[in-house]
């Protein structure tokens, strides 16, 4: 379905996205990509300390979590700032977080806290923080595929080691994995931008998975209309759920290979109608997809991956039997098999302003979702981690596009660009520390202000990736990996 970039389209705080562009944003757009940025020279940039990481574990919170309700508490603030929840020692001497995060508090001593983000745009942009876009954008920000979106860093990883170690084996554990779903395709408003490849080629794309599974929770949500009441796989699922790599195909221990046979000739049954672009890119594109697809169901090694029922039920448990923490558990599994970059997203689920976009029903949704839920997942990763000897080769990410309003709007937070956290974990990341800070009622830096650039920097320095080098798009023109951003050297062990 084309749909034109103009057209009416409602954004979380109920603004249409035509009155926002006729306010200004398009003045925004960077003109895409530009090869302004030659190769980093031999002994510009003195040389970085750090071990390297092998690996990297993307925990993605969409929506904006709030700092003051995570890992910026503020609990001298007025009421109005600092709600109704209290702060919490943690293992480091000094450091405080949200009293609803108890497990990661004594995980803390094993991770950076990052508490000085900060950028202009009071909205989701997940293109901005996870690729090198220069600047965040509603247009490009709410279009699936466009043209002027940049490579998800998944995919530039995935991209420099195909170049340079050429392309891994069909039916290997595939190196850029992004769970548990298509971003935002379980809502009911048009989806954001996906991740993808962008000039890289589509062949650098993520594999995508599909949650097959049961909700063992019903909630009641009003986002902008009246109430509904959803079954929400964020708040609980059934021990039998599972990810896909493949839509539509189950790959499962009772899978034989006549029931693969016979899905083969039913796709196969296609080809009649696609003949006639044999010889086109869409019809050699198509073929690759399909010859992936194949790949992927007949790989034990993949199944083997994807099990969840081979580990423990209290391993399991400790993780959260919720959609995000068994996400996460999925994550460290396909790493051991040999992934190197998984990506979790906690995504929006049923309506709009879900997720950690929390405009409404904010504490509640906080206390009994979105931090027992985060609690349990990451703090159960970073100690599965660390037991199996990991820690050290897979760098542990949680990220977001944004905070959340200082002031309280009646029982939830708007969007916040200019103050946000983020959190940095093994891989050559060092242990305990916190960089940055924000004044009295975490609403802009007064320390060490950091953009989403520095994050990716510090991340591809941790791969041992040069951010500063050019890549090569589908027309053989170089263009910059990440023409802004720098190293966060106080981050690195």
């Amino acid at each position: 379905m084309l749909r034109i970039l103009g057209s009416p389209k409602r954004s979380c705080n109920g603004v249409t996205r035509r009155d926002l562009l006729r306010a200004g944003s398009l003045s925004l757009l960077t003109g895409g990509f530009r090869p302004t940025l030659a190769s980093a020279k031999a002994g510009e940039t003195p040389a970085l300390r750090g071990k390297k990481a092998k690996n990297v574990i993307l925990l993605y919170l969409f929506g904006g979590p709030s700092q003051i309700d995570t890992f910026d508490p503020k609990p001298d603030a007025p009421a109005e700032i600092r709600g109704e929840m209290k702060s919490i020692r943690t293992v480091v001497p000094g450091l405080d977080i949200n009293e609803h995060l108890p497990n990661v508090a004594r995980v803390m001593d094993r991770v950076t806290l990052l508490r000085s983000l900060n950028h202009p745009w009071n909205f989701h942009g997940m293109q901005y923080a996870t690729t090198g876009l220069p600047q965040g954008t509603i247009p490009i920000e709410e279009t699936q595929q466009h043209p002027e979106q940049w490579p998800f860093v998944g995919s530039v990883v995935t991209y420099l080691n195909h170049k340079a170690h050429g392309a891994k084996p069909r039916g290997s554990v595939p190196d850029n994995v992004v769970l548990p779903w298509l971003l935002s395709s379980k809502r009911t408003m048009p989806p954001y931008a996906r991740l993808h490849a962008a000039h890289l080629g589509g062949e650098f794309d993520p594999i995508w998975s599909e949650f097959r599974g049961s909700a063992t929770r019903t909630v009641r949500r009003a986002a902008w209309g009246e109430p509904e009441e959803f079954r929400d796989p964020h708040l609980g699922i059934t021990p039998d759920s599972r990810f896909e790599f493949a839509a539509g195909t189950a790959i499962t221990d009772d899978m034989t290979l006549d029931r693969l046979s016979s899905r083969r000739s039913l796709l196969e049954q296609f080809d009649a109608a696609r003949r006639e672009a044999d010889k086109s890119r869409t019809g050699r594109k198509f073929d690759e997809n399909r010859a992936l697809a194949f790949s992927l169901m007949d790989s034990p090694k993949i199944r083997t991956a994807l099990d969840l029922g081979r580990e423990s039920e209290k391993q399991r448990s400790r993780y959260g039997m919720t959609l995000f923490g068994q996400g996460a558990l999925q994550a460290r599994r396909l790493v051991e098999a040999g992934c190197k970059f998984v990506t979790v997203i906690w995504d929006e689920f049923g309506q709009l302003n879900t997720g950690w976009d929390t405009h409404e029903d904010q504490k509640n949704r906080l206390k009994t979702d979105l931090l027992p839920g985060f609690d349990l997942a990451f703090s159960a990763l970073i100690e599965d981690l660390t037991q199996r000897g990991m820690l050290d080769d897979t760098l542990v990410l949680v990220l977001s596009e944004m905070g959340r309003t200082p002031k309280l709007q009646s029982d939830g937070r708007g969007h916040w660009g200019r103050a946000y956290c983020n959190l940095m974990a093994g891989g050559g990341v060092a242990r305990g520390k916190v960089i940055g800070k924000t004044d009295k009622i975490a609403s802009t830096p007064t320390d060490r202000p950091l953009k989403a650039k520095d994050v990716l920097a510090t991340m591809y320095h941790l791969l041992g990736i040069d951010h500063e080098m050019t890549v090569t798009d589908k027309l053989d023109r170089p263009v910059p990996l990440l023409p802004y951003g720098e190293v966060i050297r106080e981050a690195l062990a």
